[in-house]
């Protein structure tokens, strides 16, 4: 099967502009196409994943990929999905997420000569003339079709910036950019982006004239892949100081049943013959299915050795065995009050919870369990010689860690 066909099979390909020209290019090696990420925080999440691995599949079948870190277009933010406007970064700030990008991506893509190249639209944008722009890129913009967009409309109720109404023209300008410096003949992004993406497929015709050949494609879950990246208590991250490989094995382990095969098919790199035999699991398979993708997803991003860590603790922790590879909180004595410390300080350092009130709110709810015995006293403290002993406490049914002193 030719790449642009098993991405198809895979569920991963939405919408395109030239399917025929596309699929000739992709499956005979020839795109160089780039996909963008905003250095919105110093971590990518599990919400970019799936750009993450498409580009892996795509450079194995021969492609070029270009990774284009936005540290331009942060300073305005995307509009897309958003109900309100984005807070302001400082530019040390936005240096330092961009820096943090580009070591984890290095795990999935390989850089060097004549292979994946990293860029930063701040090296154009920043230096672009206002007046400039406007003649010479806003004029081929029509007020009308951008109002209609999909990435604004969710947005003109509550009310919409000058601002972020820019981003389309800056992301289509990032396109023409970098397909007149780089020979980027194609872009990728998700379904909550195709007005952005035709907009810099328009903007090469118009200003190099119909003959230009510039793609565009969508990913078809890429905006369900961002809400994969939140749950109730945050982000789930790639960084292993952010999201332990244990807890990020959990999330994966604890994907609904109507989700797991589509997870695997669109994130794994197991052959589709193998996953279709998958189909027709239902009950305790499924559970099986659930964890193949936990671990495979959790070795890609954190290699085989932790990943078989993590799947070892999941079974001691759920299997009846002992605790001892779960993940450990350490409490040392700057952390004690009176000999003690209290549970829901312990929640919050764990990052159990985001604050102390979230906390109460848990443990008065009876969501909260220490050595198996249910806790809904938001007074309770640990002593120091309970936790030199080890605590093993429970924040509902998925989320168990071993609180320690040293």
């Amino acid at each position: 099967m030719e790449i642009y066909e098993e991405l198809v099979a895979r569920g991963l390909i939405a919408q395109v502009t030239d399917e025929e020209e596309i699929k000739n290019l992709v499956n005979n090696g020839k795109a160089t196409f780039y996909i963008g990420f905003d250095p919105t925080a110093d971590s990518l999440h599990v919400g970019h994943f799936m750009a993450l691995c498409l580009m892996k599949r795509l450079q194995m079948a021969g492609n070029r990929p270009v990774v284009l870190i936005g540290g331009g277009t942060a300073y305005v933010g995307d509009p897309s999905g958003r109900t309100d406007m984005r807070s302001m970064m400082t530019p040390e700030t936005i240096q330092h997420n961009c820096e943090c990008f580009k070591k984890q991506m290095e795990r999935f893509i390989e850089f060097g000569d004549d292979k994946a190249i990293m860029v930063n639209n701040a090296d154009w944008l920043l230096k672009l003339n206002y007046i400039e722009l406007l003649r010479d890129v806003g004029a081929h913009f029509s007020v009308n079709n951008m109002l209609r967009a999909r990435c604004y409309e969710q947005r003109m109720e509550r009310g919409l910036s000058f601002l972020e109404f820019n981003y389309m023209i800056m992301q289509s300008y990032d396109f023409y950019h970098l397909f007149k410096e780089y020979g980027c003949n194609m872009q990728f992004g998700g379904d909550d982006q195709w007005s952005n993406m035709l907009g810099g497929t328009e903007l090469i015709r118009k200003k190099l004239g119909k003959d230009a050949h510039a793609m565009t494609i969508t990913l078809l879950m890429n905006s369900e892949g961002k809400k994969m990246g939140k749950t109730a208590s945050g982000a789930v991250w790639l960084d292993p100081d952010k999201t332990s490989p244990y807890e990020f094995f959990q999330y994966w382990r604890n994907v609904g049943d109507a989700d797991v095969l589509k997870c695997i098919r669109m994130l794994t790199f197991l052959p589709l013959e193998e996953i279709d035999k998958m189909d027709s699991w239902e009950g305790s398979r499924l559970n099986e299915a659930k964890e193949i993708l936990a671990f495979e997803l959790t070795k890609l991003v954190h290699g085989e050795k932790e990943a078989i860590k993590a799947r070892d603790a999941s079974h001691a922790v759920f299997g009846g065995g002992t605790h001892a590879d779960m993940p450990t909180v350490v409490f040392c004595e700057s952390d004690l009050e009176d000999g003690k410390v209290g549970l829901l300080k312990a929640m919050v350092k764990a990052g159990m919870a985001a604050s102390n009130g979230e906390a109460r709110r848990t443990v008065i709810q009876g969501g909260v369990s220490v050595d198996d015995e249910k806790i809904s006293d938001a007074s309770y403290s640990f002593t120091k010689e309970q936790l030199k002993s080890g605590a093993v406490v429970k924040k509902g049914k998925k989320v168990i860690m071993k609180f320690i002193f040293e």
